[in-house]
């Protein structure tokens, strides 16, 4: 027998989140009892800071560019690698994914997609490794939680906010105190909303088992990725009045603009309103029109959020001790990709490799059977890296399309393993033809963006942050020559980790 694992995942979760990782606000011990008991890493990056391409490199172990998921809308396909599959077929594992999935787009008004389609046809699976998925996104859609929703609360599902607007455009609609953009007061029993219905879900899939089975399960959780609605029952968690501005929010306007001239043109564009590079950010949207107690509402509703997050994870800590499998069972948590909250003024994310967006909480608390010490582990790791370790927590050597480490369990092996560096990268068309190729590396505590040739960029654009001095990444070092010679060796480093790159390109089929 191997040992059993959780995987669990939120959406578009930063890093100072939790409590572990120096959050102040939300209260989450479940999650923080997971990083004193095991292990915890500090400086965890994603491979994309987006959900489609983040999600694919976590099922396949692979870059971005080698799995082909290169933004959303662009589904994986099905004969891609699978850690599930991987697990089930060569350790007899049973496995589930139970939440959010999309690794197939959401726009899909035909249902193409059997993510999409199998609540429709009554179906559980099996798909891309696992004998059983249900399913969920961030409202009630065409998934197994809109199905639940429909039979077990039919009046409630009309309470949350829609995504997308008339014209099928990302919405930009405010709501709650402050009108603030995706904002919104849900009157969903809190027995209803999506969190617990994951975690419900799990543990009802979780009681499936037989004593002995081994299992991968995927819990992930459609939060805290907007829209903001939580149960209305719930706000009075987190009064938004009560909150402090982030600390990498400028605090005024000429700031910010400050800032962000510094920057790449897009990130102006994105700020202005005056033009968008992520299908995902309501086009309507114009950060620079947020105002301060906005941006305390929408923090005050991701806390809300997390603090839901922490409680389910909890009922699903305490049903594997009810089962008999706490000693037994690998715990691992994490996120896809962060969110802006309000740093720089901004919202949402996009094509901006920061800090903000590209740093995750990032958590393994192995099992007691398993004799690993708890440590925190301050190097480098990556998505990239959880196929394999997810592999020699079942006793399976990592396959070859795998191009992750097994994690470290402290910091003298992560030194071992030449931990000193993390990739990061992106690409994406928007509607309008604008195109944004960029590719990061961290290494010590300087990140270093070069930007490729596209229709808005000329490929000889890039930004450079010194973590040390500026935490916020507030100062782009890129032109200045006190930093020539320390560009020139990042960006030798940066090529040399340049992945394989699939051919041909995989079609962008949907907006989201």
């Amino acid at each position: 027998m191997g040992r059993k694992i959780l995987f669990i995942t939120t959406d578009q979760m930063r890093f100072d989140a939790l409590g572990c990782n120096g959050g102040k606000v939300a209260r989450t011990p479940a999650i923080d009892a997971l990083a004193k008991e095991g292990v915890n890493y500090t400086r965890a990056h994603g491979q994309s800071v987006v959900c489609m391409p983040a999600r694919s490199t976590m099922l396949t172990g692979q870059y971005v560019s080698t799995h082909g998921v290169w933004m959303n809308g662009v589904p994986l396909p099905e004969d891609a690698p699978s850690v599930a599959a991987y697990l089930k077929e060569n350790a007899n594992y049973a496995t589930a994914l139970i939440g959010k999935a999309h690794f197939e787009p959401f726009v899909d008004f035909d249902l193409k997609f059997y993510e999409n389609r199998m609540a429709r046809v009554g179906e559980y699976g099996p798909h891309r490794g696992f004998d059983h998925m249900e399913l969920s996104s961030h409202t009630p859609l065409i998934l197994h939680y809109n199905e639940w929703m429909k039979k077990n609360a039919p009046d409630e599902i009309g309470g949350f906010y829609r995504n997308l607007n008339e014209k099928f455009e990302v919405n930009a609609a405010g709501g709650g105190d402050t009108g603030a953009c995706q904002v919104h007061h849900n009157p969903v029993s809190r027995e209803h909303y999506h969190t617990d219905w994951v975690a419900e879900r799990t543990m009802a899939w979780l009681d499936s088992l037989e004593a002995d089975e081994d299992f991968f399960c995927w819990m992930s959780f459609p939060d805290p990725h907007h829209p903001w609605d939580p149960p209305q029952s719930e706000l009075s968690r987190v009064d938004w009045r009560d909150l402090a501005l982030p600390e990498a929010y400028p605090g005024s306007k000429e700031k910010m603009r400050e800032i962000l001239e510094g920057k790449p043109k897009h990130w102006m564009w994105y700020w202005t309103g005056e033009r968008v590079t992520n299908v995902e950010a309501p086009p309507e949207f114009a950060a620079r029109d947020m105002t301060p107690d906005q941006v305390r509402e929408i923090n005050a509703m991701t806390h809300i959020e997390n603090e839901l997050i922490d409680e389910a994870c909890a009922k699903v800590f305490a049903k594997l001790e009810e089962r008999g499998w706490a000693d037994d069972t690998d715990i691992i948590f994490t996120t896809d990709h962060g969110e802006f909250q309000g740093d720089y003024g901004l919202l949402f994310k996009g094509p901006y490799h920061v800090e903000s967006l590209m740093r995750l909480p990032f958590i393994w608390k192995p099992a007691k059977s398993a004799g690993i010490a708890p440590a925190q582990v301050n190097r480098p790791v990556g998505q990239i890296d959880l196929a394999p370790t997810f592999c020699e927590i079942a006793g399976l050597p990592a396959p070859d399309w795998m191009q992750g480490k097994t994690l470290p369990k402290n910091e003298e092996e992560a030194e071992r393993q030449n931990r000193d560096r993390v990739f990061t990268e992106w690409d994406s068309v928007y509607k309008d033809g604008t195109e944004v190729s960029i590719r990061t590396l961290t290494r010590d505590h300087y990140i270093i963006t070069a930007y490729n040739k596209t229709n808005i960029y000329e490929g000889t654009e890039g930004e450079l942050y010194d973590l040390k001095e500026d935490p916020y990444q507030w100062r782009n070092l890129w032109d200045d020559p006190a930093y020539k010679d320390i560009k020139a060796g990042l960006l030798d480093d940066l090529k040399a980790a340049l992945p394989p790159v699939r051919e041909p390109r995989l079609d962008w089929v949907a907006m989201v």
